[in-house]
């Protein structure tokens, strides 16, 4: 009884301890927080010291400054070559009167802050834009673009058409349902058309499915795609296992589906790396991935999917192009050219130039109105009775497109979301456009020059103009800090909702990648120490890697898919989790201990 009492009474003395221990924290907390508030408030503007509102940069007449930056850019194409940036960080507008007259000795946070490395820095960008949406005509969030052929005297337009054919692996179709009805076509008739006739050009990106074409192939087919990699005609752009996302993906995810890519190509296109990344319909773009790439060897990347009021001011600005710097970087050495497509899609409709309504008319897919063009004029075949006509009408669009950018170097995606996956497709579209490229070509007081292209040889032309080398950002060029999140691609619809659903998807992803990532750890100790395993082991790594990169495409992890291609890639996970679990936590461990 005794020591119960005891017990209890140290208890409750314990109880009162910790009481008045909280209770000792609340109060020094409290004084602490007065003080800090005393500081605080006398340093508060007064009511005859107010803060001025930010320049409402909506109601200016003239096209608004980058910001936080004064750049001083090219007024016209002569000058570009002499351009300079002349960059002064004024002071960021005060939020809280005290950080900004207060010592560091008073503060917890320094009122000074770092140089910016960039010239454009998302982060106040967004502070100066007001967001609106007037009408801009026929590039309905842009504005009307005119030219004067004289600023093509000096150096004629060169343009690159670069066909592609954007495949998902899985979206509104299972990965296998895709390859099976369209991918395997594509790229099977890409090559017998690129094969053909050495000016055609192609570009591809999602390794996944070159895998699965792969195995069907034999030796000669295999040489013949060999060869046009090689030759540069089919170039193999990022390099992925998939066209990852960059909102949901955590940066390991990221990188293993690109060492899966890469690995793949290494060992069946020996000699061939991939020099430009390509990632048009990710919905949103985060700087990780940019270092990522540049950090694999690439020095090009093109991106789409932007907020369209941010590409309307990067295009006043012609600042579409610009070296892509992570914010922490002061030392300028994490640097990425990147072109950011200026118009709503990746569409043909929305590549060739600013008017949708003409573009469509060359989309010689719609020839006979499947897809037809909305905007109610379909394409006609090029003849010699109307290649005149149709040779300026494309002509004007591609020298309007060019007064966004900063060279007389323009890029002309063609293509769409698995696109040439039929003969008639793939003869149509290089045969009409061929044409047009002949008369273009053959008429000097046209002032231009046009090709088939691909992203190297883009970005190559690109640096020539310029006078800068391969591994440099394009002289004269802006610097570019911080993200593009969130998307917006009209009105007010903005794509943030794929940030939390399906969330049991997104958790079984973490979950799959860490049970792999101790895997693989545990794989490679057992190999240094020479022990022995189940020869099936590296097989089922390869598996889960390819398994969990495929869920990184962004209509896999971000939820966009539908729910019986969701169901395919939760069986994909469910299946590799168990697989991975039992070889990391049982076999491997067991070999190794």
């Amino acid at each position: 009884m005794q020591s119960m009492s005891k017990m209890v009474f140290r208890r409750l003395m314990l109880r009162k301890g910790v009481a008045l221990l909280l209770a000792l924290v609340f109060v020094v907390s409290t004084v602490g927080l007065y003080i800090a508030f005393v500081n605080v408030t006398t340093d508060l503007p007064t009511a005859d010291r107010q803060l001025q509102p930010a320049e409402d940069v909506s109601k200016s007449s003239s096209p608004p400054d980058l910001s936080p930056t004064t750049a001083t850019f090219p007024q016209t194409r002569e000058e570009e070559h002499a351009s300079t940036f002349e960059t002064s960080l004024p002071a960021s507008p005060v939020r809280r009167g005290s950080l900004a007259n207060s010592t560091a000795d008073e503060c917890v946070f320094s009122s000074a802050q770092p140089k910016s490395p960039a010239d454009i820095e998302m982060t106040r960008l967004f502070d100066t834009l007001p967001f609106d949406n007037p009408d801009g005509g026929v590039w309905k969030q842009g504005y009307d673009i005119t030219y004067k052929m004289a600023s093509f005297d000096e150096h004629p337009l060169e343009v690159f058409i670069v066909p592609h054919s954007h495949n998902d692996p899985g979206w509104l179709k299972t990965f296998e349902d895709y390859y099976t009805s369209q991918t395997r076509s594509i790229l099977t008739l890409i090559t017998d058309a690129l094969a053909a006739n050495s000016k055609r050009r192609f570009i591809w990106a999602e390794i996944s499915y070159l895998d699965l074409w792969w195995q069907e192939q034999g030796r000669s087919r295999r040489n013949q795609f060999r060869k046009l990699v090689e030759n540069g005609q089919m170039e193999i752009v990022t390099g992925g296992w998939v066209m990852t996302d960059e909102a949901n993906s955590y940066y390991y995810a990221m990188i293993d589906q690109l060492i899966e890519g890469h690995s793949w190509i290494k060992q069946n296109l020996p000699g061939v790396t991939p020099h430009s990344g390509w990632s048009i319909d990710p919905f949103g773009y985060n700087p990780t991935l940019a270092y990522i790439l540049g950090e694999t060897g690439m020095h090009n990347m093109v991106i789409q999917r932007v907020h369209y009021a941010i590409k309307k001011h990067l295009a006043i600005n012609k600042a579409l192009e610009f070296g892509w710097r992570q914010l922490w970087d002061h030392s300028k050495t994490t640097d990425i050219f990147c072109h950011l497509m200026p118009f709503y899609s990746y569409d043909i409709p929305h590549t060739c130039g600013p008017d949708p309504k003409i573009c469509c008319q060359f989309d010689f897919k719609r020839i006979d109105g499947n897809p037809d063009c909305p905007w109610g004029v379909r394409p006609e075949a090029i003849t010699d009775g109307n290649v005149v006509h149709k040779a300026e009408m494309l002509a004007d669009q591609y020298r309007k497109k060019a007064q966004l950018f900063r060279t007389n170097v323009l890029l002309v995606p063609l293509g769409d979301d698995f696109r040439y996956d039929n003969q008639r497709e793939v003869n149509d579209q290089y045969t009409n456009y061929e044409r047009l490229i002949g008369y273009i070509n053959s008429h000097p007081e046209m002032k231009m020059k046009v090709q088939f292209g691909t992203l190297t040889e883009f970005f190559k032309a690109l640096r020539k103009y310029t006078g800068t080398t391969e591994h440099q950002i394009p002289a004269g060029f802006p610097i570019f800090s911080g993200d593009f999140f969130t998307y917006c691609d009209r009105e007010m619809d903005y794509w943030s909702g794929y940030y939390t659903s399906r969330p049991f998807h997104k958790r079984m992803d973490r979950v799959l990648e860490t049970n792999l990532r101790v895997a693989e750890v545990l794989y490679s100790v057992a190999v240094a120490k020479k022990v022995p395993m189940d020869p099936s082991t590296p097989v089922q790594l390869t598996k889960a890697r390819r398994n969990l990169g495929l869920f990184q495409h962004h209509d896999g992890i971000t939820g966009t898919a539908k729910n019986h291609v969701v169901m395919d890639y939760t069986q994909r996970g469910k299946w590799e989790g168990r697989r991975i679990y039992d070889c990391s936590r049982c076999r491997l461990t067991y070999s190794i201990t």
